[in-house]
């Protein structure tokens, strides 16, 4: 035998290999799970499985080519879960469109002529979105997509680094898209990018002389993105991407996408970019040299940040390829009193419907009167956080109503300004409210106990009117149910009431004031009683007719 011929027998087989690397990857890391059953039958056949979930795939991307909203449609949408932010709205609206528009031309004429994308000048829309925190950003961008029906990733600009440096790798972010999309790539090439806090990328003065990884190095990386680029669906830093990347491989079938193209991916990039303001103030302040002081300070105090320009963010700290990539800026405005006011009643992603919900799940039916919800947006606006304070404010003024309120007999709150500014009277008289036990409630736990009672032992009860008002200045008295307090008292009556049972064949027992104040001495007199009885019974003359 020849030493090639040997070296073929000593070649693992397809079920060694599989094995192997099952110990290899449970080595690495316990979190990951190799499909490799499936993968094994993937390779035996399957081809026709195979066509069918690429149709579908195929299917789900020409979805997006069915794009035929207008500008108007986008916003109206919008209008019903952001509160303002009416040029907001529209400029995002309109390079939402054309983004897409544009994206269904160039599928149109590949699909006509096999080629497109390079006889169409286009110039990406991506967008930058200054504002304060709390005031929709995010919330705008997520119901974009949303509507739109593409694949949506958001992440924080402070988490990542310059590729090949610690922390994360910005073209992840693309990689999430295809999760995103359940594995589809070529859905995930017309997804939507959005990174918050991008303003801390900008470099921090001219005195930096080491290498900025956080900084101008992730401002560099995401130039590409940004653009157009070609980004490995596999991180090459990640050895399990790579092993899952070469298996799927091997399969049989139409081969997989190797690389994102990030051409028709659209990337919006917001923060709240303090300090800006003042790069702008003192520009306009120069340009308006021997206008009127009320003209300045109307500029400077309406139209603020509406009148930055490329140099302002540049000399905000950017690179000016990477603010030339954010061809459409827009301007997110603070809210105010009234606007949250506006959030809380016409929202419906209004913080009062959760409140609500969480109140009912007590079995509370929460009440906001219009007198709170004016007090809740003035204390809201002295937070400085935009639509975040709402939560802020009214967990601090209801959480001790949530926290004692449920399990008592309080099934109404109404919420007003008197409780907000008078948290603890009000608290008070609730407290009070929820000891007055409600006797038709009494009543419904009493008859539970004892249907309970007479399915599991076989034995019927029967509570006295005094009874029930007894067990109702109990549980005011203790703080429990009517059904605790019974199933605690008469938890083993079963034992000395079926023993009177079998003495007196009686099969219905009355319970009174007497056994809900003794439960122990009111079951023994019973016990007792029917003894008696049997004894009288057998001690009696036989009658003499």
């Amino acid at each position: 035998m020849s030493d090639k011929d040997k070296e073929k027998d000593d070649a693992p087989s397809p079920e060694e290999m599989q094995k192997t690397l099952k110990e290899l990857f449970g080595k690495i890391g316990s979190g990951f799970t190799m499909p490799f059953d499936q993968f094994e039958e993937d390779s035996k056949g399957g081809d026709a499985d195979e066509v069918d979930e690429l149709v579908e795939e195929v299917n789900v991307v020409d979805s997006i080519f069915d794009f035929d909203l207008k500008p108007r449609d986008v916003k109206a949408h919008l209008d019903r879960y952001v509160i303002r932010q009416d040029e907001a709205k529209k400029a995002l609206s309109i390079a939402v469109c054309d983004h897409y528009n544009h994206a269904k031309q160039v599928r149109a004429l590949e699909n006509e002529h096999g080629e497109g994308a390079d006889k169409m000048e286009y110039q990406k829309q991506n967008v930058i979105v200054v504002g304060p925190t709390g005031v929709g950003k995010t919330y705008l961008v997520k119901h974009i997509a949303e509507m739109i029906g593409v694949p949506f990733v958001k992440a924080d600009a402070t988490k990542f680094s310059e590729t090949g440096y610690v922390g994360g790798d910005v073209d992840d972010l693309v990689r999430e898209l295809v999760r995103k999309a359940d594995g589809n790539v070529e859905m995930a090439e017309y997804g939507i990018v959005y990174i918050d806090e991008v303003d801390k990328l900008a470099s921090q003065g001219g005195g930096n002389f080491g290498k900025d990884v956080s900084g101008r190095g992730v401002q560099t990386t995401l130039l590409k993105l940004m653009e157009e680029t070609e980004v490995p669906v596999s991180n090459p830093m990640d050895m399990k991407g790579q092993m899952m990347s070469m298996m799927s491989g091997q399969r049989n079938g139409p081969p997989q996408k190797e690389t994102i193209n990030t051409r028709h991916i659209l990337f919006i990039v917001s923060g709240a970019f303090s300090g800006l303001e003042k790069i702008v103030s003192k520009r306009v302040q120069s340009s308006q040299i021997g206008f009127q002081v009320g003209d300045q300070e109307k500029v400077l105090d309406s139209e603020l940040f509406k009148n930055a320009e490329t140099q302002d963010f540049i000399d905000y700290g950017f690179e000016a390829e990477f603010i030339g990539r954010l061809p459409v800026r827009v301007v997110c405005e603070k809210l105010e009193q009234g606007d949250f006011v506006n959030i809380m009643k016409n929202s419906e992603g209004s913080i009062l419907r959760q409140y609500e919900r969480e109140f009912d799940a007590y079995g509370i039916n929460a009440l906001f009167e219009d007198s709170a919800i004016e007090k809740v947006a003035e204390l809201a606006e002295k937070e400085n956080t935009g639509a975040r304070a709402l939560m802020t404010v009214l967990a601090k003024v209801l959480r001790d109503f949530k926290f004692e309120l449920p399990g008592t007999s309080v099934s109404e709150l109404r919420i007003n300004s008197n409780l907000i500014d008078n948290k603890d009277e009000v608290l008070e008289k609730y407290r009070l409210e929820g000891l007055e036990v409600n006797l038709e409630k009494v009543q419904d736990e009493v008859n539970t106990f004892c249907r309970e009672f007479n399915a599991k032992h076989g034995v019927k009860m029967d509570f006295s009117e005094d009874a029930v008002t007894t067990l109702a200045d109990l549980s005011s008295l203790q703080g429990r149910s009517v059904l605790q307090i019974c199933k605690t008292k008469f938890k083993d009556y079963q034992f000395g009431l079926k023993l009177i049972q079998g003495n007196s064949g009686q099969d219905v027992f009355q319970i009174n004031k007497e056994a809900v104040e003794d439960a122990d001495k009111f079951l023994s007199d019973l016990v007792v009683q029917s003894y008696d009885a049997v004894k009288k019974e057998k001690a009696s003359p036989e009658d003499p007719s």
